[in-house]
């Protein structure tokens, strides 16, 4: 099965990953390009309602429960507290048909396509230096950097957008 080209946002927890991407997601879409995202979280989360239907049978045991109506679907799935959470993993079981490009925000550990994204401000190291898989860098504020690599306005999210379209897609067709 085809598997879209993926490319991830990485940073520090605060730099503004899910700000960028609910910009960039438009603009993307505005070229024609289905975009899915893959979110990875540090937190437990509920995307159902304590005493709705779905959640009383995830409670009575079932694992995968399917919420589906006419406008969306929803897969949850109950895993081991102690999981080890492969981005691979997710992207095996991810809807694919029809997409032109995944998004990941997250799994920054992981070996995969990345932009990075820095805020000085913050203070936080920059990753580039440990992480040969970041292909740009995005940030608020000028940065003098030893690697060649691209450096984007972070502030831009236009900028962004067409260096997604114009060289990683690209690239990733060629």
């Amino acid at each position: 099965m085809f598997t879209p080209p993926v490319l991830g946002f990485a940073a520090a927890s605060g730099t503004g990953k899910t700000s960028l991407l609910t910009k960039l997601i438009p603009i993307l879409k505005a070229h024609n390009l289905q975009i899915g995202v893959i979110k990875h979280s540090h937190h437990d989360f509920e995307i159902d309602q304590p005493g709705k239907d779905s959640f009383r049978l995830r409670e009575a045991g079932a694992t995968p429960v399917m919420l589906i109506s006419q406008y969306r679907r929803a897969i949850i799935s109950e895993l081991p507290a102690d999981a080890d959470i492969s981005l691979a993993e997710q992207i095996a079981l991810f809807p694919k048909a029809g997409l032109d490009l995944i998004l990941v925000e997250g799994f920054r550990h992981e070996s995969y396509p990345k932009i990075e994204l820095c805020r000085p401000s913050l203070g936080k190291p920059l990753l580039y230096p440990k992480d040969p898989s970041i292909i740009a860098i995005a940030s608020d504020q000028p940065l003098s950097i030893t690697a060649a690599l691209p450096c984007l306005d972070l502030n831009d999210p236009q900028a962004i957008a067409e260096y997604i379209i114009e060289i990683f897609l690209k690239r990733q067709r060629d």
